[in-house]
């Protein structure tokens, strides 16, 4: 993955960067000009690939988080295509009903462990936060009015994994009666790849966009788990 890395940073370095300057039209402040240098992400997430086994104890509505700061530059031919790269935070939270995930197994294979039987938690949920340096290829319709014009986006994410964990919280019986309301966290990233790559896309019009984003890198490690992606599909509010 640190080809990737490599691959990624070359990609935004060696994008010209300058501003559109021409006698008969307007020029164009790259540095004062509204560019999304702030984005704020929320989204609905979805872990694919798992068996229905798994599936059938998550919960349908999962949420997720991001946050980045960024630069960007419009190309020196046609400003309104530019190259945005900066760095941020990329949250997902998944919750399981009476399942446990043993992130902090001893086992080879990341245990799913189901607890209709059993005790269990009556909120559950898997966690993860990862530091990201986001690249977008971005167009704006009209770049002299950024905050009323449509725009899109097409780029990747390079991830590394800062946390992993899950919370349980209200431990109940199998009757469904609380037996104490003691909270567990477990945090451990043994079943995680610590570096992901994804693929993202934006659309909107002004401040606000709709977003997609998808896991080309598996959420666990070859071996541990079945080949699981990611899937957020949400809304951005950008400006700055």
């Amino acid at each position: 993955m640190r080809k990737l890395l490599v691959i990624v940073f070359a990609l935004a370095a060696a994008v010209p960067a300058f501003s559109q300057t021409n006698k008969n039209k307007k020029k164009i402040d790259v540095i004062n000009r509204a560019g999304d240098h702030f984005m704020i992400q929320l989204a609905s997430n979805t872990l694919t690939g798992l068996p229905d086994s798994i599936r059938s104890h998550i919960n349908s509505f999962n949420r997720s988080a991001n946050v980045y700061l960024m630069l960007d530059k419009p190309f020196k031919g046609d400003p309104r295509l530019s190259v945005a790269f900066g760095v941020g935070i990329g949250t997902s939270n998944t919750y399981f009903k009476k399942m446990i995930v043993g992130i902090n197994s001893t086992k080879t294979v990341l245990p799913f462990t189901a607890a209709d039987s059993a005790n269990n938690y009556k909120k559950n949920k898997l966690s993860t936060a990862y530091l990201e340096v986001p690249v977008e290829l971005r167009f704006s319709a009209n770049p002299n009015t950024p905050n009323k014009t449509l725009k899109g986006a097409i780029g990747v994410k390079v991830g590394t994994l800062l946390n992993a964990h899950t919370k349980g919280k209200t431990l109940q019986n199998a009757a469904g009666t609380t037996i104490n309301d003691f909270t567990e966290k477990i945090a451990s990233k043994k079943f995680f790849n610590t570096t992901r790559l994804v693929a993202t896309a934006r659309v909107g019009y002004g401040n606000f966009s709709l977003f997609g984003a998808y896991n080309i890198t598996s959420v666990f490690k070859d071996g541990v788990a079945p080949p699981t992606k990611l899937l957020q599909i949400g809304f951005t509010i950008s400006g700055l």
